[in-house]
C-alpha cells in the first residue's frame, strides 16, 4: 500500500518511481517500459497515484509489476495552486522519509492531506501549515505548545520562541529575544495539530488573524529546523 511521490524517466522506456508505502517506508522502483506507447503501467505511477503496488525485489532494486489504484486525486490535475501544493506535500515527505523505516503515520498524514486539498472545505493556506507542523512532530522535531519549556508552567502568560523550541512562560523569558506574543485562539491552533490524530486534522477553520500568526510561527520555525529549499514551494509563493 503506498503513494507515487515523484517519477523520472530512466533510459528510452522506462521511469524511475518513488513510493512512499506503508510496509517498507520510501522505496524507488523501476517501472520497465512505462513510457512504450499503451503501457498498462503508465497510468499507475501518476505523481497523487495512491493503492496497491506490487513489485518484483531484485538483489538491489525493485520492479513494478502491476498496481491496483484506489485514488488518483484527479480532481487535482485540473487545480494548478493545489496541484503545486501537492508537489510541495510530496517534496517534505521525500526529504523526510527514508526505506526500511515505518512510514505509517507520513503516508496517512499525505493521504489525509490530499483529500482534504480535494475538498476544498478548508483555506488552502491552513492546509499547508497543518501538514508542515503534522510533519514535524511525525519526525520528533515539535515545538513545545503545551507547556513552558523550561518550567513546564501551562497557566502564566507565554510568547512562542523558535530558538527555545516553543512556549516561553513570563518568569522564564528574561533572556528570549525571537519571543511571539500570540492570541489565544492560536495557541489552541497549534495545541490541536500536535496532539489531535490524522484522522481528524481537517476539521477545523481559523481567523485571518489566527492564520497570519500561524504562517509566521511554522515558517518562522520551518525556517530554522529543516535544511532545505524546495522547488516546488518557490513556484507554489509566486502563484499565491
Amino acid at each position: 500500500m503506498g503513494m507515487v511521490i515523484s517519477s523520472a524517466p530512466i533510459g528510452e522506456y522506462d521511469k524511475r518511481v518513488v513510493i512512499l508505502t506503508k510496509e517498507r517506508g520510501k522505496i524507488s522502483v523501476f517501472a520497465r517500459g512505462a513510457r512504450r506507447p499503451g503501457s498498462a503501467l503508465a497510468g499507475m505511477i501518476m505523481p497523487f497515484s495512491f493503492g496497491e503496488f506490487t513489485v518484483y525485489e531484485g538483489r538491489t532494486s525493485y520492479t513494478l509489476v502491476s498496481a491496483s489504484i484506489s485514488n488518483y486525486f484527479a480532481e487535482l490535475r485540473t487545480d494548478v495552486e493545489g496541484a503545486y501544493y501537492g508537489f510541495y506535500f510530496m517534496e517534505i515527505a521525500d526529504y523526510y522519509c527514508r526505506e526500511a523505516t515505518d512510514e505509517r503515520r507520513m503516508l496517512k498524514l499525505l493521504y489525509q492531506t490530499f483529500r482534504a486539498l480535494t475538498k476544498d472545505t478548508i483555506d488552502n493556506r491552513l492546509i499547508r501549515r497543518i501538514f508542515e507542523l503534522k510533519t514535524i512532530c511525525i519526525n520528533g522535531e515539535a515545538p513545545h505548545v503545551f507547556a513552558c519549556v523550561n518550567c513546564g508552567d501551562k497557566t502564566r502568560p507565554a510568547v512562542f520562541s523558535v530558538k527555545k523550541g516553543g512556549r516561553v512562560c513570563s518568569e522564564c523569558d528574561r533572556d528570549v529575544f525571537d519571543g511571539m506574543v500570540l492570541d489565544t485562539s492560536t495557541w489552541h491552533a497549534l495545541q490541536y495539530i500536535e496532539g489531535t490524530p490524522v484522522e481528524r486534522l481537517y476539521t477545523f477553520k481559523v481567523s485571518e488573524n489566527v492564520m497570519k500568526e500561524l504562517d509566521l510561527v511554522v515558517q518562522r520555525y520551518m525556517d530554522v529546523y529543516v535544511e532545505k529549499q524546495f522547488k516546488s514551494l518557490e513556484i507554489l509563493e509566486l502563484m499565491t
